[in-house]
């Protein structure tokens, strides 16, 4: 008796052809996928590009890129300094979920100054989280890391590397010895240009996370020469090391987006434009504080999007944002879902790029459960950044948690009398001048609710102890913070 081969379909030329047909097909639609570049810039303020406001600092490329696309007035890190931040963008996680809340410690500063012990910081991402790297390469997309890299690879840790193809120019803190490439900017944007070449065939994913301008300042000779001639601005701006360092990084971005162009990939990319946390170089005024704090100097960011036939030219939008948000939105540009095994915390920015004027959610977060040394501008305290705290944006109203009166001098019975909530409405006060927590109790109370219940949520973690150490008398005489007369840096 014989038996019919039962696999003889698949040596027939028709099945052959339905496979190359399939092969085609899935070849066109990863070829239609949008690109991504995500250019990232290191310790620049909300408004010191010239498009957002500056008069003295010169960025062209910047100018042209928010006129070719929508510029976010209301962006914002997920942290207020390098490596929370990064960390928050590359897991799409709240720092209370990943555990990295600084650089280095959360115990900053005098010790005899905290009232209390710190929750520990980790130094990278913890094994478990699915990173955006990852999450990219496994939809398909080519992927490249061209810059800075605050977190590295260890055994109870993931690095920002994580799900990159291509890594170069990667080392923490390069000053470069090259005086035609002092920042670094230069050898970055080249390996960005060659990458996206290579790859200029399939889906990609660039981040280019960059140096500048972040301390120490460097610039080209030219460019120096040029803002040293060059009058203060009447917003204060005027350091002609920090004009230099912006113009050579507005330069470098001026290239990737003349690669796009050249190559006739800039009608198929999205890019996203933003900076790390807020500035230290020049003061943020009118917003209040610096880069390290969780007042909106330290946090609110300039944000640009570019993607032509999705983002209309131009345009601009109020709705509050934080870089978590971009995880969820670069996968939904790809076609992919999130990860299963690592929760994201953002929202997906495609209703807002498509002009819409309001997303699903209605609160955002900062958790801080640890101590950073360095007074700030119009700072609450005369020592550190910033204290424990958990902050809240609920529309045009913000609240601040602080930690130490919260969970040592009675909590929510004594919330009137000890200062452990701030409360600001930031349509009216955007520089967070005028507390009103103790004015608007029901408002205070409504997002103090909020806030308490995602902290349990999450939850995040709080400082357990009181500082066995701590010296009250030395507290007890710190001195008021005093006003600064004329130029701030």
């Amino acid at each position: 008796m014989k038996t019919k081969p039962l696999f003889r379909f698949v040596i027939s030329p028709r099945w052959f052809s339905c496979i190359a047909l399939i092969a085609c097909c899935i070849s066109l639609i990863a070829a239609d996928r949008p690109n991504i570049v995500l250019i990232f810039a290191d310790d620049l303020g909300w408004q010191e590009p010239a498009y957002a406001g500056s008069d003295y600092c010169e960025t062209p490329n910047l100018d042209q890129l928010a006129r070719e696309g929508m510029v976010f007035r209301h962006a914002y890190a997920s942290a207020g300094n390098c490596q929370p931040s990064r960390a928050c963008m590359l897991s799409g996680q709240y720092t209370a979920r990943h555990g990295v809340y600084a650089v280095g410690s959360t115990k900053r500063g005098p010790v005899g100054l905290m009232r209390m012990l710190p929750v520990d910081n980790r130094g990278n991402l913890p094994p478990k989280t699915v990173t955006l790297g990852e999450s990219m390469k496994a939809a398909g997309y080519a992927t490249g890391f061209f810059g800075k890299c605050h977190m590295k690879d260890s055994k109870t840790g993931k690095s920002e590397h994580a799900g990159f193809d291509v890594i170069k120019v990667s080392q923490h803190g390069l000053n470069s010895n090259d005086p035609e490439d002092p920042k670094a900017i230069f050898s970055i944007t080249a390996a960005a240009c060659e990458f996206i070449e290579a790859n200029k065939e399939r889906p990609f994913f660039a981040y280019i996370p960059h140096y500048a301008v972040h301390s120490k300042l460097q610039g080209r000779a030219d460019t120096l020469n040029h803002f040293k001639q060059k009058p203060l601005g009447e917003k204060g701006h005027g350091d002609p090391l920090f004009g230099a360092c912006l113009a050579d990084l507005d330069t470098g971005i001026g290239t990737v987006l003349k690669k796009l162009a050249d190559l006739g990939l800039e009608k198929n990319t999205l890019v996203l434009f933003t900076s790390d946390n807020g500035g230290t170089a020049v003061s943020q005024e009118p917003l209040r504080g610096k880069k390290g704090c969780y007042y909106e100097g330290g946090i609110r960011e300039p944000m640009i999007v570019r993607w032509p036939g999705v983002v209309k030219a131009g345009s601009t939008c109020d709705v509050p944002v934080i870089n978590v948000d971009f995880y969820p939105t670069f996968l939904a540009v790809a076609g992919t879902q999130p990860p299963k095994s690592s929760p994201l915390d953002g929202e997906n920015l495609l209703p807002l790029f498509r002009g819409e004027s309001k997303l699903k959610r209605s609160n955002i977060f900062w958790h801080f459960p640890g101590y950073l040394d360095g007074p700030v501008p119009r700072g609450r305290d005369p020592v550190f950044r910033t204290r424990p705290v958990t902050v809240m944006r609920k529309g045009d109203w913000k609240i601040h948690l602080y930690q130490e009166e919260w969970l040592l001098d009675g909590g929510r019975e004594k919330v009137a009398s000890n200062n452990a909530v701030e409360l600001y409405n930031l349509a009216d006060d955007p520089g967070e001048r005028t507390n009103l927590a103790k004015k608007n109790t029901a408002k205070r109370d409504e997002l103090l609710d909020d806030l308490l219940a995602w902290m349990e949520r999450v939850p995040a973690p709080l400082p357990a102890q009181a500082n066995p150490k701590w010296n009250a008398d030395a507290s007890k005489s710190l001195p008021a913070k005093k006003k600064k007369k004329g130029k701030k840096k």
